[in-house]
C-alpha cells in the first residue's frame, strides 16, 4: 500500500485541493463546547521529515476557523485512476500542526487544575495511535501542570500526593513502586480504591516531575509495526489535594492518563473483557457513570497522525473522539423561582445569598462571583465552603451548614412544579410554616400554638429568639442545646475525624444525675449523687457524623461530661424527616 500511495501522491494532492467541504455551521466554530463536563480535543501533529523524505503526503488537515477535521483516504479503484474518500469530523477544540504543547494546556488542560484544587474531581487523558505525538504530549502537559500547582497562582493551601499505576490487561501495578502488583476495587459506597498503591508527598515541582519521570522508565513496552518501544499499557497518574482547613471534605482528585497505542500489537488475540468491568473503566468510574456523586470534569486530547500512510488508524481515532462528544439538547431556561436555586441568576443567587446565609451573613460577591445559581450547585463542596471561609467571623459549622441548605432547597424545589405561587409550601428560609403561625409568632415569640411550638422543635433553635440574641449561649445552656467543644485527652476519641473539634447535645447538668450514671468511659459522673467538683459541667450525648455528605446522628447512649469553659460555640442543628439524619442550618 506505500509504494501506491507514493506513486500516485501527486494525484492524490491535485484531488485533495479540489475538495470543497459543506458549510460547517454554526455549531463548528473553535469556541464550541458541547458540555461543560467534558471537552473533546484533537491535536494533529506537524508530518516528520522521514515521512516527508519518503513521499507521503499529508491526509489529515485541520479546516480552517472551525472545530472540524478532514480526512481524505486514497482509494485504490478495480480499473481507472485512483480517487479519494473524505470524511470529516467535529470536536470541541483542534489543534493543528503549528500548536505548541502550552497552547493546548492553556486552552484545555489549566482548568483541570484549580476544579481539583477546590475539591472536584479533574481527568485528562490522550489516546492516539503510537507515534501521533501522544506521548509527547502527555508528558508536556504534566510538566506544565506542575509549574502551575507549585507556582503560588492557586489559593489557600493543600497538601498534594502523588500516585502512578499502570494498567496492563486486567492487572494493575504500582510504578512508584518497583511495579509491584496492586489491586483495583470498589469499596462499600462505590469508589473506586487503587488497593496496594502507595502515596508520596510532593512540595516543590522538581520532586514531582521527578516521581513522573521514574514511573514513565518502568512503564512496559512492546514492539509494534509502528514503534519497537511502545507503550502497550495504560499510564494513570493521580494526584490527590487534601485541603488542611477542611479536614472532612473530600479531597481533590487530578487524574492525567496516558492510554496505550490504539493500534494492535503483533501478538495473540487477548480474552474479551466487557467495558465495565474493565480495570480502566473501574479506575475512570467517575468519567464513565453517569451516576457518579463527584463533580467530575473530563479533557480528552486524541493525538492524530497526519501522513496519509495511517490515515485508517487516524480516522478511528477521530471517530471514537466524535462519539465522546455527546450533544445533549439543551432544555429552555426555567422561569425564575425564588424557591428553585437551578432558576436563579447571578444577581438573584447573590440576593439569596446575603439573605440567607446566617449571622454574618457571607459575602455574595466571593462564594459566587460570576456564578448562577445551577453553577453555584456544581461547585465542588470543598471550594464552596473554602469560598465562604473567607468572609470575616464565618466559621466552618455556618459554612457547612450553609452549603446543606441550598442543597435541600434545591432537592426539595425538584420535588415541586416551578409554577407554585411562592409562598406555597417553604419560603425562601427553607422553613414551613402557616399564617396562622406565622401571626401567632409574631404576637408571642415563645409560640402560642401547640402546632407551632411541635414545628419549632424540629430544631435546636431556641425557640424564644429574642432571648438567643442578646444572651451569650453559656448563659442560656438548655437540654436539647447543640454545642461545638473541646474534648479533654480523656475524651479525645470523640473528636471530628482529622481534628480536635466535637460536637455534642446537651442533656442535663451533671450534678442532676443519679449516682450511678456513668459515662462513655465507664467513669461515675456524679459520685454518691452529691454534685461536689461538678461546677458548671454537663452530662451531653455526642453528635457523629452519618452517612450522608453533612448529615449527623446523635449518640444517645455515648454520653459526655462537658464543662461550660470547653464550649465553644452553640450549633444549630434541625432534624430531616426523608433521610432520618440532623443537619447543621443557619
Amino acid at each position: 500500500m506505500d509504494e501506491f500511495i507514493i506513486e500516485h501522491a501527486e494525484r492524490y494532492k491535485r484531488l485533495v485541493s479540489t475538495f470543497k467541504p459543506s458549510s460547517p455551521g454554526a455549531k463548528a466554530t473553535n469556541s464550541t463546547s458541547a458540555s461543560s463536563e467534558i471537552v473533546v480535543s484533537a491535536r494533529i501533529r506537524p508530518m516528520l521529515e522521514d515521512e516527508i523524505a519518503q513521499g507521503f503526503p499529508q491526509g489529515v488537515y485541520q479546516r480552517a476557523d472551525s472545530n472540524m477535521v478532514d480526512l481524505h483516504e486514497l482509494r485504490r479503484p478495480v480499473r481507472g485512476l485512483p480517487t479519494i474518500n473524505s470524511f470529516s469530523f467535529t470536536v470541541d477544540r483542534v489543534f493543528g500542526p503549528d500548536a505548541a504543547t502550552p497552547e493546548i494546556y492553556e486552552s484545555v488542560v489549566k482548568p483541570l487544575v484549580p476544579w481539583a484544587w477546590g475539591g472536584g474531581v479533574g481527568t485528562m487523558f490522550a489516546y492516539g495511535q503510537t507515534g501521533s505525538g501522544k506521548t509527547y504530549t502527555v508528558s508536556g502537559l504534566e510538566r506544565h501542570v506542575a509549574e502551575t500547582l507549585m507556582d503560588g497562582s492557586l489559593d489557600g493551601e493543600r497538601k498534594i500526593h502523588i500516585s502512578v499505576i499502570e494498567l496492563a490487561g486486567q492487572t494493575a501495578f504500582d510504578l512508584l513502586n518497583d511495579r509491584k502488583q496492586i489491586s483495583i476495587l470498589e469499596d462499600s459506597f462505590g469508589n473506586t480504591q487503587m488497593a496496594g498503591a502507595l502515596e508520596h508527598r510532593v512540595t516543590d515541582k522538581d520532586a514531582l516531575l521527578q516521581f513522573i519521570e521514574a514511573a514513565a522508565f518502568l512503564r512496559r513496552t512492546a514492539p509494534t509495526l509502528k514503534n519497537d518501544t511502545s507503550s502497550r499499557s495504560h499510564a494513570i497518574c493521580r494526584l490527590r489535594f487534601e485541603n488542611p482547613l477542611l479536614p472532612s471534605a473530600e479531597d481533590g482528585l487530578l487524574y492525567l492518563v496516558d492510554l496505550a497505542g490504539s493500534e494492535a500489537a503483533p501478538s495473540r488475540k487477548p480474552a474479551y473483557v466487557p467495558f465495565r468491568q474493565s480495570t480502566l473503566t473501574k479506575t475512570l468510574k467517575h468519567v464513565f457513570d453517569p451516576a457518579s456523586a463527584r463533580s467530575c470534569k473530563t479533557v480528552v486530547v486524541a493525538c492524530v497522525n497526519p501522513c496519509l500512510a495511517d490515515v485508517g488508524a487516524s480516522k478511528n481515532t477521530l471517530r471514537y473522539a466524535e462519539m465522546l462528544r455527546v450533544l445533549v439538547s439543551r432544555p429552555k431556561a426555567a422561569e425564575y423561582s425564588p424557591t428553585v436555586p437551578a432558576t436563579w441568576n447571578n444577581e438573584q443567587l447573590r440576593d439569596w445569598i446575603e439573605r440567607n446565609s446566617g449571622d454574618p451573613p457571607i459575602t455574595a460577591s466571593i462564594l459566587a462571583p460570576l456564578e448562577t445559581g445551577p453553577q453555584l450547585l456544581r461547585l465542588p463542596a470543598p471550594e464552596f465552603l473554602s469560598r465562604c471561609l473567607k468572609t470575616p467571623g464565618v466559621s466552618p459549622e455556618q459554612a457547612q451548614a450553609f452549603h446543606t441548605k441550598l442543597w435541600k432547597l434545591h432537592i426539595d424545589s425538584q420535588h415541586q412544579l416551578s409554577s407554585l405561587p411562592a409562598t406555597t409550601g417553604r419560603d425562601n428560609n427553607n422553613n414551613s410554616s402557616s399564617s396562622s403561625s406565622s401571626s401567632s409568632s409574631k404576637t408571642d415569640p415563645l409560640a402560642s400554638t401547640a402546632a407551632a411550638r411541635l414545628a419549632q422543635l424540629d430544631s435546636s433553635a431556641d425557640p424564644d429568639q429574642a432571648a438567643a440574641a442578646a444572651v451569650p449561649f453559656q448563659q442560656r445552656i438548655r437540654p436539647g442545646m447543640v454545642v461545638r467543644w473541646r474534648p479533654p485527652p480523656k475524651y479525645a476519641c470523640v473528636a471530628a475525624t482529622g481534628g480536635q473539634v466535637a460536637y455534642a447535645v446537651v442533656l442535663c447538668p451533671a450534678a442532676a444525675v443519679g449516682a450511678g450514671v456513668r459515662d462513655m468511659k465507664g467513669v461515675l459522673v456524679n459520685p454518691g449523687g452529691e454534685g461536689s467538683g461538678l461546677g458548671d459541667a454537663y452530662l451531653c450525648a455526642t453528635v457523629v457524623p452519618g452517612l450522608l455528605p453533612g448529615s449527623f446522628g446523635v449518640g444517645l447512649w455515648r454520653q459526655v461530661v462537658v464543662r461550660v469553659e470547653e464550649m465553644e460555640a452553640e450549633v444549630l442543628m434541625e432534624w430531616d424527616e426523608a433521610t432520618r439524619y440532623y443537619y447543621m442550618t443557619v
